[in-house]
């Protein structure tokens, strides 16, 4: 049998980032990989530019059922101890809107760093390999056995990640394991994912699929201003991916289209003005013409803006600042960015990421109940979560 110090089952972002730090401690690491690359869910994020990490990182930009959880590995690996790592390897990268840092070229650069510096640190890597079973044994360790071998090992970390996009090999794994050690798992869904519309609604927007505007998403709970993009399924765009978190089935959204401008003062003002455009061509200068022709009659956009009634405007006003849709569902785990739920984290160090009860079994990453906003702050969780159980294990 092999004997290890550390196993890390999975070679993503936390995996590979823990195996960088208990390698550089001289632990004796071995990460064993399913695929047959490491890090392909690196390779193709942002894009295959890689949004590695944000300029801002707060525990708000995160969702679990323990809010507190995150807040001692971002802390201790910040988005700064990153972009050293970033800055010693020549890495170009670029700052988008909201602070969101990615690769100029690609994402492999990040993987590349990665790959670099578990060689330095003498870990080991093996790719497809099957897991077949993972037993205690007695009060010091673990025996994993994959399709290949039996392996012991002192400390078990899992790093499967969550569900999201199966077809790069998201499994419930982590889950499974956590279970089998008594410990809870908070029910699951996708997160960070576009939403679709009933078949009516559907129908209705279809001509839109390919436009995108700012917009502001609300419920009762949050509200988010970004882009939005109709599509031939329904609603997607950074605006969208971003409320899908926060969005419970069957529940209503407020959209406004026309975020800073009130459209009713505007047509009011436009009145006392004596504007005599049409309320299509007054209408045009701040949206598409097929989203206005989408959300009003003809009836009503041909009429001079000196004609309309109060209730007119203030339904052409709603149409716009107040659209209220209520989605179908979302696109699921085929297209989600992320999992929400997890390992629950009341279960799990704060400081190590071992579990509270099972002595070295680690949790790191998205298989934990800790899912960050779209904008980088997920790998940072990957980074922070894998550096601190690296500190430990």
């Amino acid at each position: 049998m092999l004997e290890v110090d550390v196993i890390i089952i999975g070679a993503g972002a936390s995996g590979l980032m823990c195996a960088i730090e208990a390698g550089k401690r001289q632990r004796g690491v071995l990460v064993l990989e399913h695929a047959n690359k490491p890090g392909k869910k690196i390779l193709m994020s942002g894009g295959g530019r890689c949004n590695f990490t944000n300029y801002s990182v707060e525990a708000e930009h995160y969702l679990s059922q323990n809010a507190h959880f995150c807040k001692s590995a971002l802390s201790r690996y910040t988005q700064w101890d990153f972009l050293e790592l970033i800055h010693q390897n020549n890495i170009p990268y670029h700052e988008r809107e909201h602070g969101q840092l990615f690769c100029n070229e690609t994402a492999r650069d990040i993987l590349n760093i990665l790959l670099s510096e578990c060689d330095k640190a003498s870990v080991d890597i093996q790719l497809n390999i099957a897991i077949k079973s993972i037993q205690q044994r007695g009060a010091s360790g673990f025996v994993v056995k994959t399709n290949k071998q039996e392996i012991a090992c002192q400390s078990l970390v899992i790093a499967t990640g969550g569900l999201s996009i199966p077809k790069m090999g998201a499994t419930p794994f982590a889950y499974k394991v956590a279970e089998q050690f008594g410990i809870a798992v908070q029910s699951t869904r996708a997160g960070l994912v576009p939403f679709t519309l009933h078949v009516e609604d559907k129908e209705k927007y279809a001509a839109l699929s390919g436009l995108a505007l700012s917009a502001i998403i609300s419920n009762a709970r949050q509200s988010f201003t970004e882009n939005l993009l109709f599509t031939h399924r329904g609603l997607s765009g950074p605006v969208a991916l971003q409320m899908s978190s926060y969005w419970r089935e069957g529940e209503e959204l407020e959209i406004n289209l026309l975020p800073g401008l009130d459209l009713q003062q505007q047509i009011l003002q436009a009145q006392q003005e004596k504007n005599r455009l049409k309320v299509k061509n007054y209408l045009a200068q701040y949206l598409a013409k097929r989203l206005v022709s989408i959300f009003l009659q003809d009836d009503l956009l041909e009429l001079s803006l000196l004609d309309l009634s109060h209730k007119q405007i203030r339904f052409i006003a709603g149409q716009f600042n107040h659209w209220k849709i209520k989605p179908n569902g979302t696109e699921g785990y085929r297209t989600a960015e992320v999992t929400l739920g997890g390992v629950d984290c009341h279960a799990i160090s704060s400081k190590t990421l071992q579990a509270n009860h099972v002595d070295g079994l680690y949790f790191v990453g998205e298989a934990l109940d800790v899912s960050g906003w779209l904008g980088g702050y997920n790998f940072q969780w990957a980074w922070a979560s894998g550096w601190c159980a690296g500190q430990a294990v």
